[in-house]
């Protein structure tokens, strides 16, 4: 009489692995299909990349003052280039020169590193702090659901913005009390993704499968149920970049975030806010710079929205 055999769990996770294998190919084909995704991936390439060679690219340093090293240079200056018919006798600034004729270029090629390493440190934090406190709320269930979202509740009644103002005030002013304060209010946005895609998917067969063959709880949650709850995380957390930027920016215009002279986007709005009739280049460029990230990361958020949500096929 021949023994049956059940399948064990390595066998059962090699077969996992060869099915989230091919998800991920077709996936990524999906992605390649959306126009969205790749004009939003293109733009964020392109500001990784001068993110990353910003020394090279800015002809100046962004703290750099050019009073006694060039000479007619002023303050506040237009917008200069040789190639367009700008006097050659003029010191050449791409986009001209602020109040402490400092070169603009320079400064928003800088800053580029300071607003992405904004959204990517904030949301990352976020969405690590939201995944574990939403898995072990959806899987545990009963009072530590409770606690835990009854405590994000409270915090996503405050307007997000408001709420970071009132814990940059408690902190203090600063660049990492702003990071700080922008990641606590985001994270009861991921927890909730989270919570909700675990209770979905801790009722597929497979996870009863391989509770059934001995798995245990913590294996279960974190390599059953927490990989297949991954991809609307993902999609929240692309769109959730643009908004830690802008909340950075924004703080840093009042005066809470970013302190001068860092080469911040939001720094140099709130510096020269009072000068957008006089000088409208000082307020334009790095509002134009925000608006582009921006902009890439919400096209890239919706591209892999509609790649990887089958609702929407």
């Amino acid at each position: 009489m021949t023994e049956n055999k059940l399948p064990n769990l390595n066998s059962q996770d090699e077969e996992t692995k060869f099915k989230s294998d091919s998800l991920l190919k077709l996936t990524l084909r999906n992605i390649l299909r959306q126009r969205s995704a790749i004009f939003g991936g293109t733009i964020l390439l392109f500001l990784l990349l001068v993110a990353i060679f910003a020394p090279a690219i800015a002809p100046f340093d962004p703290d750099f003052v050019l009073i006694g090293h060039e000479e007619d240079i002023k303050r506040r200056s237009d917008p200069c280039i040789h190639l367009l018919g700008c006097p050659e006798e003029q010191p050449q600034h791409i986009l001209g020169t602020d109040g402490n004729v400092r070169d603009v270029f320079s400064r928003v090629v800088f800053g580029t590193r300071v607003s992405l390493f904004v959204g990517f440190s904030t949301v990352g934090f976020a969405i690590i702090i939201g995944t574990l406190l939403g898995a072990l709320g959806g899987f545990l269930g009963g009072w530590v659901d409770n606690l835990i979202m009854r405590t994000m509740d409270v915090l996503l009644a405050f307007p997000s913005l408001l709420l970071a103002i009132a814990i940059v005030a408690v902190l203090g002013h600063g660049l990492q009390n702003a990071l700080l304060a922008i990641a606590i209010v985001s994270i009861p946005i991921y927890a909730r993704v989270v919570r909700g895609s675990v209770l979905s998917v801790k009722e597929q067969e497979y996870v009863s499968a391989s509770r059934a063959l001995g798995g245990g709880s913590m294996h279960i949650l974190f390599r059953r149920i927490l990989p297949n709850a991954i991809p609307p995380l993902i999609v929240q957390g692309t769109l959730g970049i643009g908004t830690a930027i802008l909340d950075a920016a924004a703080l840093s215009f009042l005066g809470l975030g970013a302190q001068p002279p860092t080469a911040e986007w939001g720094t140099m709005l709130g510096t020269e806010r009072n000068q957008i009739f006089t000088a409208p280049h000082l307020v334009f460029f790095p509002g134009l710079a925000i608006m582009i990230t921006v902009l890439a990361f919400n096209l890239l958020g919706d591209g892999l929205r509609d790649a990887i949500d089958p609702r929407l096929k």
